[in-house]
């Protein structure tokens, strides 16, 4: 289990977020068994947890360029909202 838990962190968002696509689309597509689409559903809420997670991960590590006085830039956190 502790293999499993270390292969999706390191898998990249891109890949994790097109698998979450695919998913959505066999839900929408419909020709499932009840069986099928509940297992599909609880793979994609882990792979919507997994990006969402990604995404706040990457967000933290955003930085906002700001010019001071003296003609230096320096790295701030990012604030979104403003």
């Amino acid at each position: 289990m502790a293999k499993q838990k270390e292969k999706s962190q390191d898998e990249p968002f891109e890949q994790l977020f097109s698998e979450l696509e695919a998913t959505v689309a066999k839900l929408e597509a419909g020709d499932l068994s009840l069986d099928e689409s509940l297992a599909l559903f609880q793979r994609g809420m882990e792979l919507s947890k997994k990006c969402g997670a990604l995404l706040d991960h990457a967000e933290l590590r955003i930085k906002e360029l700001v010019p001071q006085a003296n003609g230096e830039i320096d790295a701030e956190e990012f604030e979104a909202g403003e």
